[in-house]
C-alpha cells in the first residue's frame, strides 16, 4: 500500500466517520438522521467492502422514514412546524449572543437544518407523488 493510498484511506474514514456519526447524533436530535447514516456508510463503503452489507438495510429505512413523513397529515404538519421551528431558532440564536452557545455559527447551523429538513420533505413528496403515478 502506497503513501497515496494510506492517506486516501484515512480521508475516506475520517469524512464517513464524521457524516456517520452525525447522522447518528441526528437520529435523537432534529434533522436527517438515516439520510446521514447512509451517506457515512456509502462514504465508508467505498474504502471497506464489508461496510456493504449495511448499506441496503439503512438505505430501506430511510428511503421508508422519508415516505412515512409526507403521507400522514399530522406527521406532514409536524415536520413543516419542526422545521420553521428550526430555522426561528436559529434567527434567535444568530441575534441573541447571549443564549447558550450563542452566535451565528450556532444560528446558522439550526437555519440550514430547517432548510435541508424542507428540501428533504419535498423530495419525499416528489417520490410519494411519483410512485402513486406509476
Amino acid at each position: 500500500m502506497g503513501y497515496g493510498s494510506s492517506t486516501r484511506r484515512v480521508a475516506v474514514v475520517i469524512a464517513g466517520g464524521t457524516v456517520l456519526l452525525a447522522g447518528g447524533a441526528l437520529l435523537v436530535l432534529p434533522g436527517p438522521g438515516l439520510l446521514l447514516v447512509l451517506a457515512g456508510l456509502l462514504i465508508l463503503s467505498r474504502e471497506f467492502p464489508a461496510v456493504n452489507r449495511y448499506v441496503e438495510p439503512v438505505r430501506e429505512r430511510a428511503i421508508q422514514a422519508a415516505e412515512e413523513s409526507v403521507t400522514s397529515w399530522w406527521r406532514l404538519t409536524g415536520a413543516i412546524l419542526t422545521g420553521l421551528a428550526l430555522i426561528g431558532a436559529g434567527v434567535a440564536w444568530g441575534l441573541v449572543p447571549e443564549l447558550p452557545l450563542g452566535g451565528w455559527s450556532t444560528g446558522s447551523g439550526l437555519i440550514l437544518s430547517g432548510f435541508i429538513l424542507f428540501a428533504l420533505l419535498y423530495w419525499s413528496h416528489r417520490r410519494v407523488k411519483a410512485g402513486r403515478a406509476g
